[in-house]
């Protein structure tokens, strides 16, 4: 806890601080043809990308024991009425307890990269009978959300796994409302071992044109909890800079 807490003291600081601790800075050129051609005109991630291992966190039990979701949305603010994404929903242990929450005059679109995870989240919604909820097969460089329709964006426990973060954040953009936010659960250790340290999640979402509006220590959902928010504009492709943590 003690390393935790001195990163929450370290992205307390000013942004432009923070994003000098996050060594932001130009890659040279390199080979692209690994990569999504809609994803060329971003910079590379400079920083390992974590292997999809499981479609789940925990088990849905032991994650209820210490309510986990209950406290996480709460603490972003969603309420009855708010339409919501769920990226990276997985097996749905977020979706159907936004479901819950946002009420039928709300909506939810859980939505995951893997065909056969939404096919699966797909039969439990129906199962289920969630009627406010609906499944989406998104990219690795593009969630392909509809422009200014989301209250609330939720990330949780996958953010390390988006291989091309620049050009998905910048393609999540403009499916935020006004005052939408997008909210990332993470843990505080490297990306390479399934967790996004809070430096570097928050130099990558500025880079983009995010503004991070507060981050909180969150032990029982596994890290920490950072919620940003877009601010005028968002940055133009070529003028992105790449973080990296030294």
């Amino acid at each position: 806890m003690r390393g935790l807490r001195t990163a929450f003291a370290i992205v307390g600081a000013t942004l432009p601080a923070m994003l000098m601790l996050g060594g932001c800075h130009m890659l040279g050129a390199a080979d692209d043809s690994d990569r999504p051609v809609s994803a060329r005109a971003f910079p590379r991630a400079d920083r390992p990308v974590a292997p999809i291992v499981s479609t789940r966190w925990s088990t849905e039990e032991a994650r209820d024991r210490v309510n986990e979701a209950g406290d996480i949305m709460t603490r972003a603010g969603i309420a009855p009425g708010m339409t919501v994404a769920d990226i990276g929903a997985g097996e749905g242990y977020y979706t159907v307890r936004l479901a819950k929450r946002v009420g039928p005059t709300g909506r939810v679109l859980a939505e995951d990269i893997m065909p056969e995870t939404i096919d699966a989240l797909g039969r439990r919604i129906n199962r289920e009978d969630w009627k406010n909820v609906s499944v989406k097969l998104g990219t690795a460089d593009d969630p392909k959300l509809p422009p200014d329709s989301f209250d609330r964006v939720m990330m949780v426990h996958m953010y390390h796994e988006i291989s091309e973060p620049y050009a998905f954040l910048w393609h999540l953009f403009p499916a935020l409302k006004k005052d939408g936010e997008v909210i990332v659960v993470d843990a505080n250790r490297p990306t390479d071992q399934h967790g996004t340290p809070p430096r570097l999640l928050a130099c990558e979402f500025a880079a983009v044109g995010y503004r991070l509006e507060q981050m909180l220590p969150k032990p029982t959902a596994g890290g920490y909890m950072a919620r940003f928010r877009k601010v005028t504009a968002r940055a133009d492709p070529a003028s992105i800079v790449p973080c990296a943590m030294r």
